[in-house]
């Protein structure tokens, strides 16, 4: 256990900087759903998504609050059984009911005090960078009792707020100029908050290897490091395009496809990685088949793996994938006789199709129409969009229609 006074300072410092924090840009975020409910709020995402800064942003609806940041050095030798002097020493200053606190994954068996604070009346708001370990916690302990907000890197029209940039759909020349500039700086340079702020390649490499080393390596013990590193460059390389877990052993040299497995996983707990699986009527062929594999963030992408002029397509489709993923919708990609990037299904029916490129010419309207037009015949559906860099018409295709929209039009709908 801890020293009780050193404890006391710890919090009381915290608390100190916390509120001295800057409340940045406001984001996107349903402050009243959150904050009137009694259950658990739990803010989940990749590393300096901007988390800390939305908890400052909660911290400012409420009258008053405890706060404590487990990531935090002086406070690696706290334990669950600390926590009861927390309270004690929280209760010591003033009463509250609202308790927020940072990085909480960092704490074995968090999730017991969580429940039984909660129960005793409390409203509380966690952070967390670990997808399977706040999941899993939550799930077997939590249940019921939570509300989960899974917070991205910037999206476009947050982008465009943050520049004081409007969205409405009457805009002048000039006005659409200044959002074909940001659109494009958006699709190479993605929207981590500390970016966009200072404009630093480096700042993002720096992103990527604290999450490679601290959030992965580090965490859960990898002992080959050179293959474990190998593999998250290749994906980031190769992002969008389908894989196998013995595809990726071969051509890196793992040992065993089940590490390859492991490792994805590692990635996809830390929000750096997302798998989308193939759709198939059988649950078993959609968990053997292939995987795309799909990146948090352009920038990050763009500033740690290669960068080709050829990639435009595939970071427009990885743009679309994050913000259908930031929309909460549940999405495959489909391949039959032809190939759809994604599936959209809503309460287990596939309801619309989507096809992302950069454009819609000769060369490729042949393709990227029967990928439509194959997944409407399959599976019935009757919305189809090609979202595209900049076209905007809709085509009448075998008495089908599909309508074809710029991206960053598609973008600024409403979510």
């Amino acid at each position: 256990m801890m020293e009780i006074t050193q404890l006391e300072a710890i919090i009381s410092d915290q608390l100190s900087v916390f509120q001295k924090k800057e409340q940045g840009f406001e984001r996107h975020v349903n402050f009243q759903k959150f904050t009137v409910s009694n259950q658990i709020t739990v803010i989940s995402g990749v590393r300096r998504s901007g988390k800390s800064t939305l908890l400052r942003q909660f911290s400012l609806k409420l009258h008053d609050f405890y706060y404590i940041n487990f990531d935090d050095e002086r406070l690696i030798n706290f334990t669950v059984s600390d926590f009861n002097n927390l309270i004690i020493l929280w209760k010591k200053k003033y009463n509250s009911k609202f308790i927020l606190i940072d990085e909480i994954q960092n704490i074995i068996n968090w999730e017991r005090f969580v429940r039984r604070v909660h129960d005793e009346g409390y409203k509380l708001f966690i952070t967390g960078s670990n997808a399977k370990l706040l999941s899993s916690e939550l799930s077997t302990h939590l249940t019921g009792r939570y509300q989960k907000l899974e917070l991205y890197p910037f999206s476009f029209k947050e982008l465009l707020d943050y520049h004081k940039l409007s969205s409405s759909s009457t805009l002048t020349s000039i006005m659409k100029t200044k959002i074909f500039k940001l659109f494009d700086d958006f699709i190479l340079h993605g929207g981590f908050p500390e970016y966009i702020k200072y404009k630093d390649d480096e700042y993002l490499k720096r992103i990527y290897e604290d999450i490679i080393y601290r959030d992965i390596i580090t965490r859960f013990g990898i002992k080959e490091v050179k293959s474990f590193r190998e593999l998250a460059n290749y994906i980031f390389t190769n992002f969008t395009k389908e894989a196998s877990y013995n595809a990726l052993k071969d051509i890196l040299g793992i040992k065993t496809s089940m590490s390859v497995r492991s490792y994805v996983g590692f990635l996809e707990e830390s929000y750096l990685v997302f798998e989308l699986f193939k759709y198939d009527f059988s649950l078993k062929k959609q968990y053997i088949s292939d995987k795309k594999l799909y990146v948090i963030d352009n920038g990050i992408r763009n500033a740690t793996a290669f960068y080709f002029s050829s990639d435009r397509g595939r970071l427009l489709e990885n743009l679309v994938y994050i913000e259908l993923k930031r929309r909460g919708v549940n999405l495959f990609y489909f391949k039959d006789k032809s190939e759809c990037d994604f599936l959209i299904q809503n309460k287990n029916t596939i309801t619309q199709a989507i096809q992302v490129t950069q454009r819609i010419d000769h060369s490729n309207e042949k393709r990227e129409f029967e990928g439509i037009l194959n997944s409407f015949e399959r599976l019935k559906i009757k919305d189809g969009l090609i979202l595209t860099e900049n076209q905007d018409e809709t085509r009448i295709i075998n008495s089908k229609k599909i309508i074809i929209r710029p991206i960053w039009k598609w973008l600024l709908d409403k979510e």
